[in-house]
């Protein structure tokens, strides 16, 4: 499975950015898919995740109420719409698939490069 990330960029402080990623190959066994995080000088962190069948999700309380995760399975595309951003949303994103039962980031198999988003204040 290779995904394809996009839509990261800089943006003001209350802004929206959408990113997008794409997956190619064999996502038959694929059972969730999601973003994680990682700021500079700061651990990984999970951002959401979406069920491909049924669509349950979860995010990190950093971003409920903001982002909202939803994909189209026909495209094969998991998107992130994020609003309201601010500063400690900077950091780049990485999306990621799994074939796992679990619903978190030890059910994810793989993973794309990140996309950078810059949120200036």
């Amino acid at each position: 499975v290779q995904l394809q990330a996009s839509g990261g960029g800089l943006v003001q402080a209350g802004g929206s950015l959408r990113l997008s990623c794409a997956a190619s190959g064999n996502i038959f066994s694929i059972n969730a898919m999601g973003w994680y995080r990682q700021a500079p000088g700061k651990e990984r962190e999970l951002v959401a995740l979406i069920r491909r069948s049924g669509g349950t999700t979860i995010y990190a309380d950093s971003v409920k109420g903001r982002f909202t995760i939803s994909r189209d399975n026909a495209k094969n595309t998991v998107y992130l719409q994020m609003a309201s951003l601010n500063s400690e949303d900077t950091a780049v994103y990485y999306c990621m698939y799994g074939s796992r039962a679990v619903l978190g980031m030890n059910g994810m198999d793989y993973w794309g490069k990140g996309t950078q988003v810059t949120v200036s204040s």
